[in-house]
């Protein structure tokens, strides 16, 4: 069984920061990719940024020069520095991981975290 545990999500003023974590935890093989996601209230789940086992990153457009993702592969573990947030940026955050449960895998299956809620007011 593969957990994704979420953390640091809050309340924040615009302009302000918050940094998520999400470590994975239980019996796998490897990680590859992981990523951000958020849905605000009425809204599709969109992808916020991405980042490959070697470090390869991807960003939603509404994002790139103020968020960064970084992801510790000893600690199974991926980050989110957010800065120069706004209230567009509220929404609730979810971690996603693609991992191999065994070595043999061709490919990883998807994993979702239990979300975080990330409020910027105005």
């Amino acid at each position: 069984q593969v957990q994704l545990v979420e953390s640091g999500g809050g309340l924040v003023q615009a302009g302000g920061s918050l940094r998520l974590s999400c470590a994975a935890s239980g019996r796998f093989a490897s990680i590859d990719a992981m990523g951000w996601y958020r849905q605000a209230p009425g809204k599709q789940r969109e992808l916020v940024a991405s980042i490959t086992r070697t470090g390869s990153t991807n960003y939603a457009y509404s994002v790139k020069g103020r968020f960064t993702i970084s992801r510790d592969n000893v600690k199974n573990t991926v980050y989110l520095q957010m800065n120069s947030l706004k209230p567009e940026d509220t929404a609730v955050y979810y971690c996603n991981a693609e991992v191999r449960i065994q070595w043999s895998d061709y490919s990883g299956k998807n994993y979702w975290g239990q979300g975080t809620q990330v409020t910027v007011s105005s």
